[in-house]
């Protein structure tokens, strides 16, 4: 056997390419960096998917989400049935108002509270459930993503072709 097909036996052989596997010690693979790069993608996003999935919701969560619903309109319509109240029978209003002042300041500071936890709270969970719904439009807009049109695809390509004789 000769040296030049010594060297390419020893270069090239057994399916293995000692220049490629050299030049990746000091360069990435771009196909191989590209192909773990989508799988870290994947992986984080059905991570996340995992983290916000809910499961199905029975009759009673879906009456307490109905009643976690009335306060801001029972607090709003409240509001404008005082000023209406106000126009109508200014001395009954009056008497309401003489008697929200004899309450004591701690107690406003307890309704504050309560208010502001259960308004916050509210804030969470529907954050939360917009994150959710967020994984979840991407995860099906990944799973519709077709992969690109080939040329022979394209009617339009296809049609210029025939016309250009190509």
């Amino acid at each position: 056997m000769g040296l030049i097909p010594t060297v390419m036996s020893f270069l090239f052989g057994d399916n293995r390419n000692v220049i490629v596997e050299t030049a990746q010690i000091f360069r990435e693979n771009a196909e191989n960096g590209a192909v773990r790069d989508a799988s870290a993608r994947n992986d984080s996003l059905t991570q996340l998917a995992a983290e916000f999935a809910r499961p199905q919701r029975g009759l009673f969560d879906r009456m307490v989400d109905g009643l976690n619903r009335l306060p801001r309109p029972a607090l709003a319509l409240g509001t404008i049935w005082l000023f209406a109240m106000a126009m109508q029978d200014p001395e009954r209003f009056a008497k309401g108002m003489e008697g929200l002042a004899l309450v004591p300041e701690p107690l406003w500071w307890l309704m504050g509270a309560i208010v502001s936890f259960y308004f916050g709270a509210r804030h969470q969970v529907k954050s939360q459930e917009f994150q959710r719904a967020i994984v979840q439009s991407l995860s099906v807009s990944k799973a519709l993503q077709a992969p690109s049109a080939r040329p022979a695809d394209n009617p339009a390509l296809s049609a210029w072709q025939a016309k250009n004789g190509e």
